[in-house]
């Protein structure tokens, strides 16, 4: 699905990422860990095309993403659903707005609209708070609004950067559950994270950086640096 070869993403001296190679399947789950500063936000930036890489080439599905250009991105992007810690959420709207926004923004119709957005909110637990606006929302709460607008867009693959970063410890295994649900469903599923607890917890693959560079790729592996 989503192939990394010899990328490395350079801002003047600083090597963000150097000569990285790695290739997630269809429907895995996979971790990427790290300290601050290892390169974890950098390969997510990479792959929703918000920046090039230095050298290399990405490719999903077979193709280099650093091709697509316009339209070409947009329609990428939407193969992609997005999570992130401080859940950029829009405030002025309750939580079925927020949903459906991102299907209107997709160019979706009305009626799949009113279809898809009431199953979504029921996946993640949040059906009866369809009119209930963002800031009068738990943390965890407006976290699953957030996985409900990227799940709707129906993606190949969800990238979560640092997801439970804002939350309690209850909160966080809710999401967690959550991430593990979706990827049962079929869809693949990239955790960008620095809890030691919620990777050794998984027991799925684990991706280590450290400056730049993929020191570990091990299946059920842990957090150790």
């Amino acid at each position: 699905m989503i192939t990394f070869q010899s990328v490395s993403k350079i801002y003047g001296d600083y090597h963000a990422l150097e000569d990285i190679s790695f290739r997630i399947e269809d429907k895995e789950f996979v971790s990427l860990v790290g300290r601050s500063g290892a390169g974890k936000s950098t390969v997510i930036k990479l792959l929703l095309r918000e920046e090039d890489p230095t050298k290399g080439k990405i490719n999903f599905k077979g193709i280099d993403i650093s091709s697509l250009h316009g339209r070409g991105v947009a329609m990428y992007r939407r193969r992609i659903g997005t999570v992130f810690q401080d859940f950029r959420l829009l405030a002025s709207k309750n939580v079925y707005e927020n949903v459906a926004f991102a299907m209107e923004a997709g160019g979706r119709k009305e009626d799949e609209i009113k279809a898809d957005v009431p199953q979504v909110l029921e996946i993640v637990g949040l059906k009866d708070k369809a009119k209930s606006f963002i800031p009068q929302l738990s943390g965890g709460e407006k976290q699953r609004v957030s996985l409900a607008r990227a799940l709707v867009q129906r993606p190949e693959v969800i990238l979560a950067d640092e997801p439970t970063g804002n939350l309690d410890p209850v909160h966080t295994w809710e999401i967690v559950k959550l991430l593990l649900r979706i990827n049962e469903f079929g869809t693949a599923v990239m955790l960008a994270t620095h809890d030691k607890d919620i990777v050794n917890f998984l027991k799925r693959r684990v991706i280590t950086l450290d400056k730049g560079r993929i020191i570990r790729d091990e299946q059920q592996g842990t957090y150790r640096l």
